[in-house]
């Protein structure tokens, strides 16, 4: 999704190769940079029934979405009655609050800003608050109609893993799947911003009409989004 034109590409990577740490990591991962082990799992219902229970996609969206730009729009945003959902790729958002692993020597991309902010006014920090990505409203779809906004929680599913996260930021109007350097790493999936992320996989859940205030309370996310995903599971 986070596309850099070729001639821009190889300067940052010159100057990355410079001005970037040695390791990239947080206390959750070691080994190759960006590259988590471990992390800890977070709530208990499983990934498996998670997706089990969403079975078939009941398109919500007017047409599909890209992953990347280049690629095939072929990604339909679905829909129950509590929730809308998409599966697609992860790409890493560090943009926010810069901090030492998300800033603009590590990530040739990066903003300094976010589509939403704390109340006091701070943007978010992608390398602490696991958060997810939106596109922006279209004639494809537009979250608002699906009571979708900043804080609303989300339940972001890769492999055998749930990650509690909140919408914090939103993207281009025709691509689809990103989340922040914290979200990927609570899934395991690398979270170099310039070049981690996986290519398939990852199943975004978002739930209508539940937002968390402030949206950096990630424990109070991930309290919600556990009581959700089991009255999802429930079938309510």
């Amino acid at each position: 999704m986070r596309v850099l034109p070729l001639t821009l590409a190889a300067a940052a990577a010159a100057a990355l190769l410079a001005s970037a740490p040695a390791v990239l990591s947080t206390t959750s991962t070691s080994g190759s940079p960006g590259s988590p082990a471990a992390p800890a799992r977070e709530g208990s219902v499983r990934a498996a029934d998670l997706l089990a229970r969403l079975g078939g996609c009941t398109a919500v969206s007017r047409g599909r979405y890209r992953s990347d730009d280049g690629t095939r729009a072929d990604i339909p945003v679905c829909g129950t009655r509590g929730a809308v959902y998409w599966t697609a790729d992860m790409d890493i958002d560090c943009d926010g609050r810069p901090g030492p692993l998300c800033n603009d020597r590590t990530d040739p991309l990066f903003s300094d800003s976010t589509a939403f902010q704390q109340p006091d006014g701070r943007y978010l920090s992608a390398e602490t608050l696991p958060y997810v990505v939106v596109p922006a409203p279209s004639d494809i779809w537009n979250f608002r109609d699906h009571g979708i906004g900043p804080g609303s929680v989300a339940a972001v599913i890769y492999r055998d893993r749930v990650q509690y996260a909140v919408v914090g930021d939103v993207g281009p109007g025709d691509i689809i799947g990103e989340a922040s350097y914290a979200t990927a790493a609570g899934l395991g999936v690398r979270p170099d911003p310039r070049g981690g992320g996986t290519p398939s996989g990852v199943t975004y859940v978002v739930f209508k009409d539940a937002r968390v205030s402030p949206i950096q309370d990630h424990a109070a996310a991930a309290a919600t989004g556990e009581r959700l995903a089991r009255k999802l599971l429930e079938g309510r």
